[in-house]
Parts: C-alpha cells; structure tokens; sequence
C-alpha cells in the first residue's frame, strides 16, 4: 500500500507530500536516499516510516516499532495516546530512532542498518524527561538528548544512560506557549537549535536561535517566528513541528506539519496533521523559509514518481502490508489473511467501535473526497466499514446475516441512523466522503459523509448522509486524523477485498489507491 504524492504535470507539486494522519515529520539524508517518520499515537504498528530519492514522492517502507514487545499500548490507553513525536537520524552508518511512548514506556531508542527494519528492541531512558527528544552528536562524538520544554542532557544511545542533570537551553519567544519538538544542527560556523512553539493549532509556528557549541548559549533568529501562518485566512494552518535536510542539489528544505480546514467558521480539519515541505535559503546565517503553499514549485532536480498503486487491496498476501493500521494492537488470532486465502479475516474482541478492544483494521484517509467499499461475509458475525476518529467519534456500516444499517457515535450520543434488509451472504459497503468545496453558510461543515451499500448490478443504495464535522479534530479533540476500515464486533467477519480512491479534485492532486 503506497502513499500517494504524484505531482501535476504543469510547474508545481502537490503539497501534503504526505497526505493524511501524518503528524510530526522527521527527516534524515543517507546518500542519496532519504527517510521519514511520524507520530502514529495509539495505533499499532507505531512509527510509520517512508522512503525518497527526491523529497516529494515517498513510498511507505514499513513500521518502526511493529513488534509487540517494541510497542506495549495498553488497553486502557486513550487516544491519541500512545506515540509521540520521533526523530530519525542517520550517524555512523546506522540509522537511529527516538520517540515517546506515553502510555506507559516513556522515551525508547532503537536503531537499525536497514531503515525498512528490522528496528531493535527498544533501549528504555529513564533519565530522559519530557517529550519530542532529538539526538545530535558532536564533533567529539558526544550524543546531545534535547527535549521539549527546551532541556538538554548528554546520552550514551547504546546503553541509555545520561550524564548529568538535565539543562534547561532556551524556550523560544517569551511568552508563548509550548516550546517543543527541539532539533539540534551543526551547520556551518553555527550549532542551530529549531523549535516549535505557540500549541499545535492554529498559533503554531517555527522559531531557531544559534550558538557557538550545541550547548548554547543561544541567541534567538530576529525574524523568529521564521514560519507561521497564525492570524491569516491561508488554507494551510497550524503550521509547525519542523526539520531541516539538505535536497540532492545541496539545497536546504524543511519538512513541517499542517492541517487543511475546511467549511465554514472555525473550519474543522479531518485528516489530521499531514506532512508538508517547504524550500529554505540562508541569509546572514539564518534559515528564511520560503512560502508554504498547496502547489509546491517544482524542485530543480529529476522527480522519482512511483507507479500508481492500485484501488484495490485483495489480501492476497500473507501479512498486510505496513499501512494496514489497529488501535493499540493487533494479535494473529483476532486478525489475519491466513485462514481464507485471499480474504481478511476479523474475530471480534470488543463489541463496537466504542470499545478500546475493538478489533478494527484501517488505513489513513488521505483525500478530501474519497470512496471506500469493501466486499463483507457476515455469515459468521456482526462487522463493516467505519470511518474512525477515536472510540467517541464514529460512523459506520454494519451488516449481519440478512440486514445492514447505519450507526453513528459523537461525544455521548450514541444513534443508530438507518437500517435495510438484505439477502444473506455476501455485501457490498460503501462509504464516500465529499469535501466542501463552497461556503454557503458560516455553519457549514468540512464534508460530507454517506454511508450505503450496492446491489450485486453496482446500483448504490444510500441509506444515510451525514455532517463530517462530527468526525473532526475541532470536534473530538486530539491528535489524530480520520481512518478508514474494517471491523468486527461479533463473531467472525471475512472481507474479500477493500477499495480505496480519491474523487474529484482530489484524484487530480494524486493518484489513487495507497
């Protein structure tokens, strides 16, 4: 399953590089290669990690923690939980990771030859506090730990342990809130420190200041913040969370998260953070971000595009692939394309998508407007295709043996929608989402959401539209984005295969499939 960032064929790019549930970029440069990671919070496989020759197109490689014992996500962990915020860097031939597990762990280390895996067990760090570390190392060979808040200790990243107490470095401009997502570069005469600050919403931003030795003292750039799109009317906001690395031309760029509001007043984002890239040049000494827009102009070095992946996902292999995703876990037993061959198979655990438990396996949406439809046998239980915010925000399909309906969770109201009769066997669900593409009223939400099934002719059957604001960040609070998938809450449920493609505009902007 790719993710798919296909330009278009005039002058510029289609920015989100990344679409979709993509938070909290970071980047490194191995010859001529290059590596990404993001937040993934309480979904597991944790940590999805990507693949680029050219900064733009970038392919999904696998999962950094996609072990159990990597990646312990309790039950009882809420969403939006789970992992933060990873920096990827590569030093000394060996690729090296670090990130935060709040539901339990703490800050982990692991590290790897081949950034596709296999990751290590995780290295815990008892003396590392705070979230959002980073890892740079010295000319000396001394490793640098810098966290949120902005703190810095000295690390042995091959034991774990920490040298002294933690120092507190520079907290970014006064005043403003949350000084997080340190990164640490020595470039040039100057050790640069780059933060975000201001919250993750909409007064995020990027600032950096410079110094003489990667511990400081720090002097603050005075065009700080050197990104932000706080106060504008830009269809790209809550810009921040950033990180530098050098494009194949020697050029510097910076990857970054935004979200794009959509609808009326305040706007509601439902894809979550997604990976954005923006070009940066220097003057005297300080890094000037250039504009950050939904058309990126072309870099001036050859494009990598992959093919187009396909719509469809027929489970003919026997593990799936690295963006199949499940809240908290996922065991062989209650998921698997073992047991009929060519099909995804559910056993239930929970009883709805209102159980942390639930077994639910689903993939980012990536697209304003999307159609996903999945061929689902009931036979043996009760399941279908949701779109998935957090156990408090749902909408779903459902069919049991002879019957499908509608059901719909937002905060404390818990609706069943719309029901149909069925024949029994085998059914098409269908669920399309159709983003807002004209305010008519400052109350109109971001999308809309219409959940129905087909006839064995391909006639679509609607059985319910609903507000996709309900399923919105705005709305439900948090970190994450929307995600479309399969689950089972009783029984057992095969799904032969699933589809998945943008409409519009939006199959203009990138290919379909994933």
């Amino acid at each position: 399953m790719r993710v798919p960032s296909t330009p278009d064929p005039g002058t510029t790019l289609s920015n989100p590089v990344i679409p979709g549930f993509h938070p909290d970029p970071s980047v490194c440069r191995a010859g001529e290669d290059y590596y990404l990671a993001c937040s993934s919070f309480e979904y597991f496989p944790g940590v999805p990690i990507f693949h680029s020759r050219d900064l733009v197109h970038w392919t999904q490689i696998g999962n950094v923690l996609d072990r159990p014992d990597q990646l312990r996500l309790p039950p009882g962990s809420p969403s939006s939980g789970g992992i933060y915020a990873p920096t990827l860097r590569y030093h000394d031939g060996r690729f090296w990771l670090i990130v935060t597990n709040v539901s339990g762990d703490g800050n982990l280390l692991v590290t790897a030859t081949d950034p596709a895996g296999p990751w290590s067990d995780p290295i815990r760090l008892p003396g590392v506090h705070g979230i959002d570390p980073d890892l740079a190392w010295d000319d000396d060979g001394n490793c640098w730990c810098t966290t949120a808040g902005v703190t810095q200790v000295r690390l042995d990243p091959h034991t774990g342990r920490t040298f002294g107490e933690p120092r507190r470095l520079w907290s970014g401009t006064p005043g403003a809130k949350a000084p997080e997502a340190p990164h640490l570069y020595h470039i040039g005469d100057y050790w640069y420190l780059l933060i975000a600050e201001g919250g993750t919403e909409r007064c995020h931003g990027v600032s950096i200041a410079r110094g003489s030795g990667p511990q400081g003292p720090f002097e603050p750039c005075p065009a700080n913040p050197i990104l932000t799109h706080r106060g504008t009317d830009h269809p790209i906001q809550n810009t921040g969370h950033a990180d530098l690395v050098q494009g194949p031309d020697g050029s510097w760029w910076m990857v970054l998260l935004g979200v794009r509001p959509q609808g009326g007043t305040p706007g509601w984002h439902v894809l979550g953070r997604e990976t954005f890239l923006a070009p940066v040049t220097w003057s005297d000494g300080w890094p000037v971000v250039g504009e950050l827009t939904p058309d990126l102009p072309r870099p001036p070095w050859p494009l990598q595009e992959p093919a187009p992946a396909p719509v469809r996902e027929d489970f003919d292999d026997s593990e799936l692939a690295p963006a199949w995703i499940s809240p908290r876990s996922r065991s062989a037993e209650h998921c698997t394309t073992k047991e009929r061959p060519g099909s995804l198979t559910l056993r239930a655990r929970g009883e709805s998508l209102d159980d942390p438990e639930v077994t639910f396996v689903g993939r980012r949406q990536q697209h304003l407007s999307f159609r996903a439809r999945v061929l689902a046998d009931p036979a043996e239980g009760r399941g279908g295709l949701a779109v998935r915010l957090d156990e408090q925000h749902h909408y779903e399909i459902e069919a049991t043996a002879g019957e499908v309906r509608v059901g719909a969770r937002v905060g404390s109201l818990r609706s069943s929608v719309a029901s149909r009769a069925v024949p029994a066997g085998p059914v098409v669900l269908r669920i399309e989402a159709a983003a807002t593409r004209q305010v008519i009223d400052a109350r109109q939400g971001p999308d809309t959401v219409t959940l129905g099934l087909e006839d064995a002719d391909g006639t679509f059957t609607e059985l319910a539209t609903l507000d996709g604001r309900y399923l919105s960040t705005e709305v439900a609070g948090g970190f994450t984005g929307r995600v479309i998938g399969m689950y089972a809450a009783t029984g057992t449920v095969h799904f032969d295969w699933f589809d998945y493609e943008p409409l519009d505009a939006d199959a203009a902007a990138s290919p379909s499939g994933s």
